[in-house]
């Protein structure tokens, strides 16, 4: 239902963005807290960068659901209540001892008692369905009652359900009568005194869908092997919430990407590693359970040099956590997470449509340095969604690759798979069964040049601290700041998801007339060249983070600043609210 009212909201041009928020278990219990999911849109006609702090209606489809989220809507809003569900039963299970529609709990609120199950049963007792089909199209007359709200269009949502249950007629004709029927109901009850129309935003000319972060990310990867010119090959095995690109890669045979289930983690990676050996852009996606079995696979590619994506979409840990809920802790492991001095690239979208292009710079990093690249998604980001700009193909970066064709060394008759690219420090990344070019991998250390198995102690130093410099020396942009006028004193700093609640906030504090600066950090190892500069500008750094400080430690021991940490670990992306009211106090204590 919240994915039709997006899809109808982007198609009118509003600008977007959502949050799903569901439970872990397969089926969870029916009417209780743990068991309530719901689905957040924010959308305006002007540039928005949360799925916001307040909702200002609330459809509520049972007790539980009420329960779950009235601590988030303002006083004032209107909840949707389906009244068939408040019953002694369901209120005993969240622990209401008397109905919050009669006890007076609910003043604050325009609340709008709906009989949605009955009345969705009886709009359709002439339909051709079971009395438990007809109550699940209950979800069809809110929507339908919602788009009438909000002047949606519908049309496309009409042709949804066509397609969706093609096979079964009955079961559209319901759906769509349901559908009407919310709509209908909402145009001529006088419970519901006004009607909203929210113009399209202004946006950049072009060509827009909605998309969520893991479907942008897959399609940057199916980008990469357009671009350059190889296969691509995700070995994966299915792990909330990254389950997801497997899923959409799997549709996308045609541009020459392979997707293969394995029997567990170590196996992905494992078969993605040999893909790459073997002349693919080798790919494997997982969460932070996932991480810490492959952490010895790509400590073995780390040693091999060759170019491999490791997509890491965090949940909340430690161990299996909460499966479902959003956290940014696995930055630590990202970054040291392996045996030995095993050093690798690490980058984080900042939004759902920007993961497209995150992935396309994990690919352009891992081909042209030969390394693996760890990409830090998390689940805000991955199952979010927003409206993407579609780039022009000829305005994606160049990732063409050159193989070794032909023997390197001094001898012009042997092949030496160690002799680095002196820009990149790149190796050369030879196909298997190139004649001539036969050479030794594996994961013992190898000897500079020739590659072949080395105990020496001067060597081993020496070719640790080349795959370190090989990672400093990767190019990467600048860090930009947003800094109006140029004299705040106060910068805040984040990484990932976090880039649109710290915008709204210090865009809420500049409308207030406080002075502050954002930068945002896409790439985090390694950093930004002109990022000390930038840091050495203010008199406070502030990084807030959905874990409990694993950037600012990073930036304090870097950098000796001493940044201020704002951490919280809920399983729920920051408020702009809350990061607005933390850095006003930072602001004026400068």
């Amino acid at each position: 239902t919240g994915d039709r009212f997006t899809s109808e909201t982007a198609q009118l041009g509003n600008d977007i963005s959502t949050l799903p928020n569901f439970p872990a278990e397969i089926r969870a219990p029916a009417g209780t807290l743990p068991g309530v999911s719901s689905f957040q849109v924010h959308f305006a006609d002007y540039d928005i960068l949360t799925p916001g702090d307040a909702p200002n209606v609330l459809v509520a489809m049972n007790p539980a659901a009420l329960k779950a989220n009235l601590v988030d809507l303002p006083r004032g809003a209107d909840i949707i209540v389906n009244t068939d569900e408040f019953t002694r039963r369901n209120l005993s299970k969240v622990g209401y001892a008397a109905s919050p529609l009669d006890d007076g709990s609910l003043d604050g609120y325009v609340v709008h008692p709906v009989a949605l199950t009955s009345m969705t049963v009886g709009a359709l007792a002439e339909q051709a369905v079971s009395k438990k089909d007809a109550e699940r199209a209950k979800n069809m007359f809110a929507l339908g009652l919602l788009s009438w709200m909000y002047s949606r269009p519908y049309e496309s949502t009409l042709r949804f359900l066509e397609r969706k249950f093609a096979a079964r007629p009955e079961l559209v004709a319901a759906n769509v009568a349901a559908f009407r029927a919310g709509w209908n109901f909402g145009e001529t009850t006088e419970d519901f005194s006004i009607r909203y129309e929210v113009k399209p935003a202004k946006m950049v000319p072009g060509v827009y869908r909605n998309i969520t972060g893991n479907a942008a990310l897959s399609l940057g990867l199916v980008a990469a092997g357009v671009r350059s010119g190889l296969p691509v090959f995700l070995g994966a095995y299915p792990i909330t919430p990254a389950s997801d690109i497997l899923h959409e890669l799997s549709k996308h045979k045609r541009f020459g990407v392979i997707t293969m289930q394995a029997e567990d983690e170590i196996a992905a990676v494992g078969a993605a590693l040999g893909a790459s050996y073997g002349g693919s852009l080798g790919v494997t996606t997982t969460s932070g359970p996932g991480v810490a079995l492959k952490s010895e696979t790509i400590s073995l590619a780390v040693a091999l040099e060759l170019p491999l994506v490791i997509v890491d979409v965090q949940r909340a840990g430690p161990s299996t956590g909460m499966p479902t809920k959003t956290e940014q802790a696995d930055l630590n492991m990202a970054l040291f997470g392996r045996h030995g001095e095993a050093p690798v690239a690490v980058i984080a979208p900042k939004s759902p449509a920007d993961c497209f292009h995150a992935a396309l710079e994990a690919a352009r990093i891992a081909l042209t340095y030969r390394t693996p690249v760890i990409l830090l998604s998390d689940n805000y980001v991955a199952n979010g969604s927003e409206p993407w700009l579609l780039p022009e193909v000829d305005s994606l970066p160049d990732l063409r690759v050159q193989f070794a064709t032909a023997p390197n060394a001094d001898d012009g008759a042997t092949f030496w798979p160690y002799l680095r690219d002196p820009e990149t420090l790149a190796r050369p990344w030879a196909i298997p069964g190139t004649p001539g070019l036969e050479h030794r991998i594996g994961g013992l250390e190898k000897a500079d040049k020739t590659g072949d198995i080395s105990y020496d102690p001067a060597n081993h130093d020496f070719m640790v601290r080349t795959r370190a410099a090989r990672i400093e020396a990767i190019g990467v942009p600048d860090v930009e700041v947003d800094d109006p006028d140029g004299d705040a004193r106060v910068l805040v700093l984040g990484w990932g998801s976090t880039y649109g609640p710290i915008g709204a906030a210090c865009r809420g504090l500049r409308h207030r007339g406080l002075k502050v600066a954002q930068a945002h950090l896409r790439h985090l190892a390694p950093m930004p060249a002109n990022l000390a500069e930038v840091l050495a500008r203010y008199e406070r750094v502030v990084i807030p983070e959905m874990n409990l400080g694993q950037l600012a430690h990073v930036i304090r021991a870097r950098f000796l600043i001493d940044a201020i940490g704002y951490n919280q670990v809920r399983g729920l992306p920051f408020t702009a609210a809350e990061l607005e009211t933390m850095l006003e106090e930072v602001c004026k204590n400068v």
